[in-house]
């Protein structure tokens, strides 16, 4: 005999294995960890910082 199945369930199992899927590319694409983002900030504060020391005053 067949295995009963409950097909809301099974339906909704496989909707969540897709999102899952879905938020693993998009972690893996877009997320930036920590320590690179506080690098990032600090990098482009200093370029403004010493932009703004070279500037002319007209």
């Amino acid at each position: 005999m067949a295995e009963i199945l409950n097909l809301r369930r099974a339906r909704k199992r496989k909707a969540r294995q897709e999102a899952e899927k879905s938020a693993s590319s998009n972690r893996s694409l877009h997320g930036v960890p920590k320590s690179e983002r506080v690098v990032a900030k600090a990098r482009s504060e200093r370029e403004k910082y010493d932009l703004e020391g070279r500037r002319l005053d007209r």
